[in-house]
């Protein structure tokens, strides 16, 4: 009698075989990976039981902090609410102010160091304007709105001003704290403008977009960077 263990059986995994995987099935059958429901039938590959009866549909689970869909309000693959899941939107009255709190400490440290530089705001006399040191003070309150803004934001989501007021940014399609390129985008889009050629108006467009955007209040710079501002207490 020969000592060798029997050759496996169809079906079964080889004895050699570390992983236990099955044999692939034959044609038009299941998974090989999943076993077998009750009563011997195998469901084509790739298909999956129907909903148990008053069971809600699945979630799509790519829109904002889990509620599905398009980013920018599509509604869901079901219809549902682009809100729902996420956080209470911030007012848009309170972020105004939280903004002008961080434009007013940042304008003093780009005082600063305008004076330091010898690049304050241009001098005009009789016979000349000195456009230079107005491109110099340009440039430093570049560097510094853009600066604060996406190291604050990439690091916590808040600024001083909007941690004042209980804000926070978030990614609009899961809520998580924005990366250091997304923050950087957001503030390019913000303050390049406002340090080079339009100033407040400027500001005043790209964050009072929020007053009048639906359904995320977001200012234009968040449209760019596909981010929202909530409330960070919820």
């Amino acid at each position: 009698m020969s000592s060798e263990p029997p050759p496996p059986g169809p079906g079964q995994p080889p004895d050699d075989d570390p992983f236990k995987k099955q044999p692939p099935p034959a044609e038009g059958g299941g998974s090989p990976y999943d076993p077998p429901p009750p009563g011997g039938q195998t469901p084509p590959y790739g298909s999956q039981p129907p909903p148990f009866e008053g069971q809600p549909p699945p979630s799509g689970g790519g829109g904002p902090y889990g509620g599905g869909g398009d980013p920018y309000g599509g509604g869901g693959p079901y219809g549902g609410d682009p809100l729902a899941g996420m956080p209470p939107l911030a007012e848009s009255g309170k972020r105004v102010l939280a903004r002008i709190l961080d434009m007013i400490l940042v304008l003093i440290v780009v005082w600063l160091l305008s004076w330091a530089f010898g690049v304050t705001e241009y001098n005009v006399d009789s016979d000349k304007i000195e456009y230079g040191k107005s491109f110099g003070q340009s440039l430093v309150a570049a560097v510094c709105f853009v600066a604060y803004d996406t190291v604050m934001i990439s690091k916590s989501g808040q600024t001083l001003g909007k941690r004042l007021f209980n804000h926070r940014v978030a990614n609009l399609d899961n809520g998580s704290t924005p990366s250091v390129q997304t923050s950087l985008v957001r503030a390019l889009v913000l303050w390049i403008p406002f340090a080079f050629c339009c100033a407040c108006i400027w500001t005043a467009i790209a964050g009072g977009w929020s007053f009048f955007d639906k359904p995320y209040k977001q200012g234009l710079h968040d449209k760019a960077a596909k981010t929202v501002v909530v409330d960070s207490r919820a």
